[in-house]
């Protein structure tokens, strides 16, 4: 399997990424990468104090930087931030470098996957969800624009997600 290209997911906070990336990765034996997680490491702080200290543009700086780096890897699953299709070369590297899947999963959903993380600063707001919803409107024609395939995530079902990924990724 080592000849498919690399898997890229993406799409809003609560649609699953990084619990799909973590398990396809298993399945095809290649290393899963978090991109928020590479941008902490190599940091050494927390999003929420990237945020803080250098707004949202220096952390979409960061993240342009990683989303580059990491989508030279071969045979990686790679999960973006909800985020990381608001910058041009960020969809051009994702696209141009693996197979891109959009895990679209409605706002309800999102608001009841995330409503207990912390970690997520565009959320800790008195009304999180408007916020879902006006990223949504933003987002949602980025994520369809820079995917290869839109995959549902709705039902949480794991197992099922992950095989319409890698049945996206065989031969016709």
């Amino acid at each position: 399997m080592s000849r498919l290209p690399s898997i890229f997911l993406v799409g809003p906070m609560g649609a699953g990424k990084s619990t799909l990336g973590k398990y396809l990765g298993q399945q095809l034996g290649w290393p899963f990468l978090d991109a928020d997680k590479v941008i902490v490491e190599r940091t050494g702080a927390d999003i929420p104090w990237i945020f803080d200290m250098e707004g949202e543009e220096g952390f979409r700086r960061r993240e342009e930087e990683v989303i580059d780096d990491l989508t030279q890897e071969p045979g990686i699953v790679l999960a973006t931030g909800g985020g990381a299709v608001l910058r041009d070369s960020n969809r051009r590297h994702l696209h141009e470098r693996g197979r891109v899947f959009y895990l679209w999963t409605p706002v309800d959903v999102q608001l009841a996957r995330t409503r207990h993380d912390r970690n997520r600063p565009l959320l800790q707001t008195a009304d999180p969800a408007a916020v879902l919803e006006a990223l949504m409107t933003v987002r949602d024609p980025l994520y369809r624009d820079v995917a290869h395939h839109i995959i549902p995530t709705t039902s949480g079902n794991l197992r099922k997600v992950a095989e319409q990924v890698l049945a996206c990724l065989e031969p016709a």
